[in-house]
């Protein structure tokens, strides 16, 4: 082997090499990349001006350059030690720590470069569907309702207040969810809230498929309940 310090276009190869790795052998990597490719192309439909589009690219490389860093680190710390280290656990967990905050930062900017023609295109979406005749969003219900119905008798599993199919912990929240929608103007930061509780929503959803007391079916299938429901509601009697 040369010994020879490597040539400009070898650090190339070495780099590209590199970001190659991470991307075959971390998850969270390509979970990383395939956010930041939807983010810039859903960029070019927003028209962001140059400034949000610095902005943006200055977030998705703090991350991508975070999770290398992190990747990097563990990588080392696995090769110098072979028994467990606590030192070589709370460097892996600073490293870890980097990603998240890179990654938390990078959802504040999304949301603040985006936010304004999401909340726009929100609040018309919100005006159509009040327009639209009650027997629609019926027929989904009873439709949505005959389903569970129907899975429910086939599975024969659960009890109303735990397990099976719908989840109620999931119905309820997305429920709620709907209604603070509906309840809000858009003077009152709708989008802003609704966005929160929509996240607060999908956690609670996530808690019970964590707990192993429903399955992923049985969440989507209850949080679509709830939705409808008070969807319905809303529409007939708001």
């Amino acid at each position: 082997m040369s010994l020879r310090p490597p040539s400009l276009l070898d650090s190339f190869n070495y780099a590209f090499e590199g970001i190659i790795h991470v991307l075959r052998t971390q998850r969270n990597m390509r979970i990383h990349f395939a956010v930041a490719v939807l983010v810039l192309v859903v960029a070019v439909f927003a028209d962001v001006t140059k400034l949000e589009l610095i902005v943006l690219l200055l977030a998705i490389a703090f991350v991508l350059i975070a999770e290398m860093i992190n990747s990097a680190i563990e990588a080392a710390i696995d090769v110098a030690t072979t028994s467990f280290d606590p030192m070589a656990k709370l460097a892996k967990d600073i490293a870890s720590g980097a990603v998240l905050i890179a990654a938390i930062n990078a959802v504040a900017v999304g949301y603040l470069v985006f936010s304004h023609a999401f909340a726009t295109s929100a609040s018309s979406v919100l005006d159509r569907l009040r327009d639209l005749p009650t027997e629609v969003t019926l027929i989904a219900l009873v439709l949505t309702v005959l389903i569970v119905i129907a899975t429910k008798a086939w599975v024969g599993r659960g009890t109303p207040l735990r397990g099976g199919l719908p989840s109620g912990h999931a119905a309820v929240a997305f429920a709620g969810w709907v209604a603070v929608t509906y309840i809000l103007s858009p003077r009152e930061h709708r989008f802003l809230v609704s966005s929160i509780m929509f996240v607060m929503a999908l956690l609670v959803a996530q808690t019970r498929i964590e707990a192993g007391v429903h399955s992923t079916l049985e969440v989507v299938y209850g949080g679509l309940l709830g939705a409808l429901v008070t969807l319905a509601v809303f529409q007939l009697f708001f």
